[in-house]
């Protein structure tokens, strides 16, 4: 009986183990700030972040890797965005009083963001672009062609800010999102959501790069059982 005990341990133990999902720690502050999308500025430069390195299918895409941070007080979600380019492909029409509908056709970062963990295909989808223009969707995964439907009627509350470093080529997004919008449950250390973070630089239809935090392994970003999970912790 000794035997066959230790040899099922071994069994259990041989077999492939789950990992947990990849940890996106939004950090606590004590007071909500005005946007300036400045990684060194007071507010960001103690926040740890996440790096996208790879593409969408899971290669190494190091030329353009970017970064992401993210805070959070009682009535808001924020987080920064900034990646290096070469040369940058821009709505040649901007305007950032509302929506731009198919924003992702030009330069953008993405953040995917749900607090539904019963049903993972609802989520909601946060765009913005090199020139403060923004986009904001609930997106149900299930649905045909996600985001290319009436997603965008819903409104978030959302606000951003954008900055174009021209001497280093850089550039860096900043969103402002209430709580409420996304979650029921009042702002508490130990909450989590379910994010992906994708930053697309020229890509529309395959073509330049599409970076993403946690990788889909296709050219399709609406795979939520593929995303990480965003934690609220107490100040860096």
């Amino acid at each position: 009986m000794a035997r066959i005990a230790i040899s099922a341990l071994l069994f259990l133990f041989l077999l492939p183990q789950a990992h947990p999902p990849a940890a996106f720690l939004s950090y606590r502050a004590a007071k909500d700030h005005k946007l300036n999308a400045d990684p060194n500025s007071k507010f960001w430069r103690d926040a740890r972040g996440i790096e996208l390195d790879r593409s969408i299918l899971g290669q190494p895409d190091p030329s353009v890797a970017s970064h992401a941070r993210s805070r959070w007080t009682k009535r808001y979600l924020y987080f920064l965005f900034w990646g290096p380019y070469d040369k940058l492909h821009l709505n040649p029409h901007p305007q950032t009083q509302h929506d731009t509908q198919r924003l992702w056709v030009h330069d953008d970062f993405e953040l995917y963001l749900g607090s539904n963990f019963q049903n993972i295909n609802l989520y909601d989808e946060f765009e913005i672009s090199p020139q403060d223009e923004f986009l904001d969707m609930a997106i149900d995964a299930t649905r045909a062609r996600p985001g290319w439907n009436d997603e965008y009627l819903w409104n978030s509350g959302m606000t951003v800010k954008s900055r174009i470093d021209t001497e280093k080529k850089i550039w860096y997004g900043e969103m402002r999102v209430p709580l409420t919008a996304v979650d029921r449950r009042p702002a508490a250390v130990g909450n989590e959501f379910r994010v992906n973070v994708y930053r697309l630089q020229h890509a529309d239809r395959g073509r330049g790069h599409f970076l993403a935090w946690q990788p889909t392994g296709e050219w399709m970003p609406h795979h939520p059982e593929k995303f990480g999970i965003l934690k609220l912790v107490r100040k860096p």
